[in-house]
Parts: C-alpha cells; sequence; structure tokens
C-alpha cells in the first residue's frame, strides 16, 4: 500500500468555539504566566533611508583603506563612498 490515500478521507471541519470561549481560555492561560507573543507591530529593524546598497568586490587593500579613512572621519563607509562620488560627479562637470 502506498499510502497515499490515508488521507483521502480526511476532511477539514471549522472549530465550534465562541469568541467569548476563546477570551475566556486566554484569560486563564495569561493568569497563569502565560502571554501572547504575537508582534504588536512589523517585526524587525526600521527601514533607513539609505536603502540601496552596494556590496562592491574591491581588491583588499582598497577594502581596507575605505574602511580605514571611513572610521578616521567617524562615518560609515556607505557616506564616505557617497562623499567620494559626490567629488567625482563634481569634478567630471569641471573636466
Amino acid at each position: 500500500m502506498s499510502g497515499s490515500n490515508r488521507l483521502a478521507g480526511l476532511k477539514a471541519r471549522p472549530k465550534t468555539v465562541t469568541k467569548a470561549e476563546v477570551r475566556k481560555i486566554d484569560d486563564v492561560g495569561e493568569a497563569r504566566g502565560f502571554v501572547d507573543r504575537s508582534p504588536r507591530k512589523k517585526p524587525g529593524r526600521k527601514p533607513s533611508p539609505r536603502t540601496h546598497q552596494l556590496h562592491p568586490k574591491v581588491m583588499p587593500d582598497t577594502g581596507q583603506e575605505i574602511a580605514d579613512e571611513a572610521e578616521k572621519l567617524g562615518i560609515t563607509q556607505g557616506q564616505l563612498i557617497e562623499k567620494m562620488w559626490i567629488s567625482y560627479q563634481t569634478a567630471k562637470r569641471k573636466g
């Protein structure tokens, strides 16, 4: 027997529980230390205004220099890349 027909006889049935019964059960659970753990708001971090992430592949020395410079300036690597891009755009317009 393959077992493929074993579940054929099962049928979904609606639960016969009223909202008042569910509330009563929840109250009893909370009184015994069980609390509702469903998320109250959207889980996770709030989205950043800097939503587009780049993952450039650079030579190890270049990556380390960018990281060091960003740390020295007290900004993130992304902010440093933005400053470099602005500088590039300005030089391109002059050129």
